[in-house]
């Protein structure tokens, strides 16, 4: 996917910014994810479009795919480390999630780096009902101090885990147990990635293809939509 290949694994400081405030890890990430998707996301798109001459579906279906893929790959890697990686393992993967929705907006035509960007990915994990409400709750994050969690590294992680894990699809107690136990992790990892990146991302390209982006509205939208 060209600007789409760069390295996709999360800043090493993002986990601790988790644990620091894991009430709010989704928001947190969310934040981050559009700080650092944003901007390759619109360049991959803007090249696709005027160089190659990509439809937007076609550049929402790369990129669905390509992170769908991603994923699964990250899961067969993730599952060897069972508990003791658990929740740098939920990181990664909603880090590449987070990065997939981006790009999808993108290819659709929707700018990537808008403010409200974060906000529909928070809604379409599940998260929020609506971005208008996901986009408050991320204005509280930016404006104000983490409050200070008191507990132990194992219960911030706790905490982080329950949060991540219903952002990225997995909050069933049976696919829990399955990411901690060895070998059969690593099987049920890749599946289980695939699956719920791959409806995360049917999500995407329903919500960012079932309204034109403004960039291809006015009175000759089919003209100006690339063939």
């Amino acid at each position: 996917m060209s600007d789409a290949d760069e390295p996709t694994s999360p800043p090493a400081s993002l986990l601790e910014r988790l644990r620091a405030d894991p009430v709010r890890a989704p928001e947190h990430l969310a934040l981050a994810a559009s700080d650092q998707f944003g901007p390759p996301a619109a360049t991959w798109a803007q090249r696709q479009r005027n160089v190659f001459g990509k439809h937007p579906v076609e550049l929402g279906e790369m990129a669905r795919k390509r992170h769908v893929n991603l994923a699964s790959a990250e899961g067969a890697a993730a599952g060897v480390g069972g508990l003791v990686t658990l929740v740098p393992d939920l990181v990664a993967l909603a880090w590449l999630q987070s990065r997939m929705v981006f790009f999808i907006a993108a290819g659709y035509g929707w700018d990537p780096r808008d403010p409200m960007r974060p906000a529909e990915l928070l809604a379409l994990t599940g998260l929020y009902s609506d971005p208008v409400g996901a986009r408050a709750a991320l204005d509280g994050v930016g404006r104000t101090v983490a409050e200070h969690y008191v507990g132990s590294k194992f219960q911030r992680d706790e905490a982080v885990a329950s949060k991540l894990l219903k952002m990225v699809g997995k909050s069933g107690a049976k696919k829990v147990a399955g990411k901690l136990i060895p070998g059969f992790a690593i099987a049920f990892s890749a599946v289980s990635n695939r699956r719920d990146t791959t409806a995360l991302g049917k999500r995407a390209t329903g919500f960012y293809g079932g309204t034109v982006a403004p960039m291809y509205r006015g009175p000759f939208t089919q003209e100006r939509l690339p063939r």
